[in-house]
C-alpha cells in the first residue's frame, strides 16, 4: 500500500467514526515525532500493547476488495490471561467497507464479542475447527448472538443488523465483509495479539508492506518497531 492512500484512509475512518459519535483518544491524533516522544517518555503502553490504527490489505493490494481498518483502544498482556487478573481484556473500532471482505481466520487463544456498531449489514461466514485445527466444514456451529443462542449450518452466513453482535469463540473459523453499506464495527476481546494469534486458512500478509511515497501523517502499529525505537 501506498503511504498516501494510507494517509488517506485513516482521514476518512476518522470522519466515519465520528459519524456515529465515536471520537478516538488523543494519541490516535499525534504526529510521529510526538508518538515517539511520548512512547519515550510516559506513554510505553501504546508501542508494548499495539494500540493504535492498524490498516491492512492483506498483502493482495486490493484494499477495496480485501482489507480493513482497526484502531486498538486498549489492550492487555499476555501475562494478565495467565494469571487471571489484571489487564485481561482488550477493545478495538474496525470499519470493513461495502463488499470487503476479510479471509477466513481463527483464533487459538481470543475470545472476542464482534459488534455492529452502525453502518450496513454485517455477514459473517462461519465454521468449526477439527481437532487439529483445520475448518470443519461439516459440523453445525453454535454460537451466542446477543446471549441468544443459535445453530448454524457450517458455511451459513450470520447477518447482523446495527446493534446486533456474536460472541467467537477460540477455534471459531469467521470470514466478514459489509453488505447495504459500509460497517462500523466493535470488539471487545481478552487479550488481542496479533503477530501470533491469527490463523488464516489461505496464507495472507496481515500486516501490509508500504510503499513511502510520502510522510505519514499518523504511524500505525505495524511501523512501530522501525518508527519508535529507531535512533
Amino acid at each position: 500500500m501506498k503511504r498516501s492512500h494510507v494517509n488517506d484512509i485513516i482521514a476518512r475512518s476518522d470522519a466515519f467514526m465520528r459519524s456515529f459519535g465515536f471520537t478516538l483518544p488523543p494519541f490516535a491524533y499525534w504526529k510521529p515525532e510526538e508518538l515517539k516522544a511520548r512512547v519515550a517518555s510516559d506513554c510505553p503502553a501504546i508501542f508494548d500493547a499495539r494500540l493504535g490504527w492498524d490498516i491492512t490489505d492483506y498483502g493482495k493490494g486490493r484494499f477495496d476488495e480485501f482489507g480493513l481498518v482497526l484502531f486498538t483502544l486498549r489492550n492487555g498482556d499476555a501475562s494478565n490471561l495467565r494469571a487471571g487478573q489484571g489487564m485481561v481484556y482488550a477493545e478495538k473500532l474496525m470499519i470493513t467497507l461495502n463488499g470487503q471482505v476479510n479471509p477466513l481466520h481463527r483464533h487459538a487463544i481470543k475470545t472476542e464479542d464482534i459488534i455492529n456498531r452502525g453502518g450496513g449489514t454485517l455477514v459473517l461466514q462461519m465454521y468449526n475447527s477439527r481437532p487439529d485445527g483445520s475448518v470443519d466444514e461439516d459440523s453445525d456451529v453454535e454460537v451466542a448472538t446477543d446471549a441468544r443462542l443459535r445453530r448454524l449450518k457450517a458455511g451459513d452466513l450470520l447477518k447482523l443488523l446495527p446493534g446486533e453482535s456474536v460472541t467467537l469463540l477460540p477455534g471459531n473459523w469467521h470470514a466478514f465483509w459489509a453488505e447495504d453499506g459500509d460497517v462500523l464495527m466493535g470488539e471487545v476481546s481478552t487479550v488481542n495479539d496479533d503477530l501470533t494469534d491469527n490463523y488464516f486458512r489461505e496464507p495472507v500478509g496481515r500486516f501490509s508492506a508500504i510503499e513511502e511515497d510520502t510522510s505519514p501523517v499518523h504511524l500505525l502499529v505495524s511501523d512501530y518497531d522501525t518508527w519508535l525505537r529507531a535512533g
